[in-house]
């Protein structure tokens, strides 16, 4: 059996959380934030391995009111796979990045955090030093989260999106340097709020796939490979858990999904009000992908819906996500703009009792 399939279990206990250290004037830190009630603005930053998101919040009834955000491209996980390194120029990179942060979380005051990191500090030799630069830099203390915390947060961020008259989702969460697949289900009378079933992870995303077979020009056979590469990591875990599909949906969380709905579409540009929740039935996501594959990079470049920025990476992405179809052939996908940070706000904000456990 793949190693990186494996049922879901409870999280191992969380190591402390992380802190937002003030910063002196020698870029050292001094001090920490703390509260002594409960706090009213809460703080989740997710350092992937291609993208820094940070989400600002307030509790609001049963969830919450966005009251700050962040996102930036940064490429942390570049060459990492070939060198083992996170690079001087990516840590460069992630600092101005991650100072941003810093500043927006002194700006809103907000007092409870989780400031997270994945896969490719999960996977450089040199991810301590890293994280010092960055406490030195920027006081943020980053938290390396293992893939069943990943794959968890995924799902509490994104539950709310599971069809409530369904059976379940197979939600995936396709990042930079990894892509988590969870098999989301309800009870046997089809009532409750579903759960996860069984979950697994690959260490394979857009970058990493991208670096490995390229990105900007993505011959029809060159994506065939993509795609099978991606089918030999995926094979174990639909064996163990893709039947009995009766009645689920794909639910996908990624830049990838939210870009191939953007397409299908037709924005003008980027607009998550229209793609957040979106269903894409099979032959809508086929067409898309198709219309993805017949641009040149430099057509890719150019739409806003993809950028400059992803114009080498979004066919890797798609090539995980046929995979994916391939393995789970569901007729419809939900397509989700939102995932890790929403996963920390909400159990942040239950924790402490701001808003009602699910």
């Amino acid at each position: 059996m793949n190693k990186d399939v494996r049922h879901f279990e409870d999280p191992a206990p969380l190591p402390e959380r992380p802190i937002l250290a003030e910063v002196d004037d020698g870029d050292r830190p001094a001090g920490v934030v703390s509260f002594t009630s409960r706090p009213g603005v809460y703080a989740a930053l997710d350092l992937g391995t291609n993208n820094c998101r940070l989400l600002i919040a307030c509790p609001a009834g049963a969830s919450f009111r966005v009251v700050d955000s962040f996102s930036r491209i940064i490429r942390l996980g570049e060459g990492i796979s070939t060198t083992g390194r996170i690079s001087d120029a990516a840590i460069g990179r992630a600092i101005s990045a991650l100072s941003v942060c810093r500043d927006k979380i002194k700006l809103r005051n907000a007092q409870r955090l989780r400031l997270i990191a994945t896969e490719a500090c999960r996977a450089a030799s040199n991810v301590e030093s890293f994280r010092d630069q960055v406490a030195d830099k920027t006081g943020i203390a980053l938290e390396v989260i293992n893939r069943e915390t990943e794959a968890s947060l995924a799902v509490v961020g994104c539950s709310p999106l599971v069809d409530p008259q369904g059976q379940g989702a197979i939600l995936f969460d396709i990042g930079g340097g990894s892509s988590e697949l969870v098999r989301i289900g309800r009870d046997a009378d089809g009532q409750g709020v579903p759960r996860v079933r069984a979950w697994m992870s690959i260490p394979l995303g857009v970058v990493t796939l991208a670096e490995r077979f390229g990105g900007k020009d993505v011959t029809r056979e060159v994506y065939a490979r993509m795609i099978d590469e991606v089918t030999r990591h995926v094979a174990p875990f639909a064996a163990a858990h893709g039947g009995d599909l009766g009645a689920m949906h794909l639910l996908g969380t990624s830049g990838t999904v939210t870009t191939l709905a953007g397409i299908h579409l037709k924005l003008p540009r980027y607009d998550r009000r229209r793609v957040d929740g979106l269903w894409m039935n099979d032959s809508e996501i086929t067409t898309a992908i198709t219309t993805l594959l017949g641009m040149s990079y430099d057509e890719r470049a150019n739409n806003n819906c993809i950028g400059i920025e992803r114009a080498d990476l979004v066919l890797a992405g798609c090539a995980i996500l046929d995979a994916i179809r391939n393995a789970f052939p569901l007729p419809r996908l939900r397509v989700a703009d939102r995932g890790l940070r929403e996963g920390m706000l909400v159990e942040m904000m239950r924790e402490d009792g701001a808003i009602s456990a699910a």
